[in-house]
C-alpha cells in the first residue's frame, strides 16, 4: 500500500441484490472485521444495497464467502479505472455483485410447469424434478 487513504477511498463495490437483512449484517461485521478494509459508503439502490470497500482483494474473498454461506448467485467484473501516474500501471476497480434468489435451499419452485426441490446453490443451481426424481443442473437465469 502507498501511504495513507482518504476515507472515501475505495477499490470495489459489494453490489447485494435482494438481499435479506442477515446478509447485509453478515457482509459489514465481515468488512469491520477486517483490519486492511473498510467501507468508504453504503448506497441504498432499487433492489439492494451497494457497499464501497477499500479492499479489492477482501472483496472477491468476501463475496465467495458469502455464496458459500448464502447461496445465490455471484458475478465479479473489473473496470479500469486509471492509470497509477508514477509506475503507468493499470488500476482497476472490482464489482462483486451478489444476488440472492426468491428462494432457497429446500424449496419447491414450479420450473416449466413441474415442481422442483432445490438442493443447492452455488454457481449454478442443483434442483430434482418432485415427480420423475430426475436432478437438473440449472443456471441462475434459467429461473429468473
Amino acid at each position: 500500500m502507498t501511504g495513507p487513504k482518504h476515507n472515501e477511498y475505495f477499490e470495489g463495490i459489494l453490489q447485494l441484490r435482494n438481499p435479506s437483512n442477515k446478509l447485509i449484517d453478515t457482509a459489514i461485521k465481515e468488512i469491520e472485521k477486517k483490519e486492511d478494509a473498510n467501507i468508504a459508503k453504503v448506497k441504498k439502490v432499487a433492489n439492494g444495497v451497494d457497499i464501497y470497500i477499500s479492499s479489492q482483494r477482501f472483496l472477491r474473498t468476501l463475496g465467495n464467502k458469502l455464496q458459500n454461506q448464502f447461496g445465490g448467485q455471484l458475478i465479479i467484473s473489473t473496470k479500469l479505472h486509471t492509470k497509477h501516474r508514477l509506475t503507468s500501471r493499470e488500476l482497476y476497480r472490482v464489482n462483486v455483485l451478489f444476488r440472492l434468489p426468491n428462494f432457497k435451499k429446500g424449496d419447491v419452485i414450479t420450473y416449466r410447469g413441474d415442481k422442483i426441490k432445490i438442493i443447492t446453490m452455488h454457481k449454478n443451481i442443483l434442483a430434482k424434478d418432485m415427480k420423475t426424481g430426475k436432478k437438473l443442473r440449472l443456471s441462475f437465469k434459467d429461473l429468473n
